[in-house]
């Protein structure tokens, strides 16, 4: 079987590469040729740009593929440029839900876990990504429905692992390297996230190469089982470097140096019991394996200060700025705990009788 994977050496790319041709397929990558790495047996490579139309079209020219796994660039051309070209596609998107844009000024607010019937991100004046990303979809299922192939869409969430072009993890492993011990966090750190370790992520795209006919037509929502809040995701990542956060509690609002590594104010967490039901979908690398292995390909991989990592994370690593924070923060705690405690005593609201009445 001839495969065409568009991206190929991402953080999921070489997993599913390397999935692909356990199963004997033979196996093409499109990619732009910024990044090479190493693959289980032998792949073409074709270097293009899959971000226009123009481009991926004089990349393939008139070869055509049993499967195209789409896992990088614009996916509304990669879907035109698949018509008549393969029989079998399956792409990769993001989350164009809406309550993921919109957070609590959306009228449904976030549900916990939030499944793929979920209201999608439709307005074209607001966040132009998701809205695209949105688009994408729609044309993905289009073309499903007009027989030009049978697709799969995933949504995938933050993806972690090595070759990640914009690792939060990073943030922290270089405070640990730095020195730092103090840690900024919102909201005590208890925000739920569902991320994806890029091998588990890879792991379910190819149960859909191994399902062709039950994951015809379908969208899934992907990611790891398990579903941690920040503080224990920042602790796993601390804990295999063997180090110890003193934690500064943060309303949100004020804890702007933590956006880079705890991200937004409300929940992210995908309901995946879809994927699990249909394509049997399990774990393959534990969380908190996950993220160790992580942090030792960042500890082994470490990217350049001020480099293009960095520029993309967005972190400036103001340690200054971070300790004023720090100090005035508690300074301004100390002064508020000085008005005075409210005297509230809880109790159960139902009666406990000491003797018959």
């Amino acid at each position: 079987m001839k495969s065409l994977v568009i991206g190929g050496t991402g953080p999921t790319g070489p997993y599913i590469v390397n999935g692909l041709l356990q199963r004997g397929h033979q196996v093409t990558i499109l990619h732009r040729g910024a990044h090479e790495v190493d693959f289980a047996g032998p792949v073409e490579h074709i270097h293009g740009d899959p971000h226009f139309p123009e481009t991926l079209q004089q990349a393939l020219g008139n070869r055509n593929f049993d499967l195209i796994v789409a896992t990088y660039g614009r996916l509304r051309h990669v879907v035109e440029v698949a018509k008549w070209r393969t029989p079998r596609l399956i792409a990769i998107g993001g989350l164009p839900y809406r309550a993921f844009v919109e957070g609590e000024k959306d009228p449904d607010g976030v549900p916990v876990p939030l499944p793929e019937t979920a209201t999608l991100y439709t307005d074209e004046s607001g966040n132009r990504f998701t809205y695209l990303m949105m688009l994408s979809e729609k044309a993905v299922m289009e073309a499903h429905r007009r027989g030009h192939y049978s697709a799969t869409l995933f949504r995938f969430p933050l993806v972690f692992g090595p070759r990640q072009l914009a690792p939060p993890e990073w943030s922290l492993i270089r405070r640990i390297l730095d020195g730092r011990r103090q840690l900024i966090i919102p909201d005590g750190g208890w925000r739920l996230e569902r991320r994806g370790y890029a091998e588990n992520m890879a792991h379910a795209v190819l149960l859909a190469v191994d399902n062709p006919h039950k994951s015809a037509g379908q969208i899934y929502n992907v990611a790891d089982e398990t579903i941690l809040p920040i503080r224990d995701w920042i602790t796993i990542i601390a804990r295999t470097m063997n180090h110890k956060w003193e934690f500064i509690n943060m309303p949100f609002s004020l804890a702007r140096p933590s956006r880079p590594y705890a991200g937004r104010a409300h929940h992210r967490v995908l309901d995946i019991g879809k994927v699990q039901t249909e394509l049997g979908y399990k774990d393959i690398v534990s969380e908190p394996e996950a993220i160790r292995r992580t942090v030792e390909w960042y500890l082994s991989n470490r990217p350049e200060p001020g480099g293009e990592v960095e520029r993309q994370l967005g972190d400036p690593f103001d340690y200054e700025t971070e300790d004023r924070l720090i100090q005035e923060y508690n300074k301004a705690t100390g002064q508020l705990r000085d008005i005075g405690e409210v005297k509230f005593k809880w109790r159960h609201a139902y009666d406990h009788p000491e003797k018959p009445s």
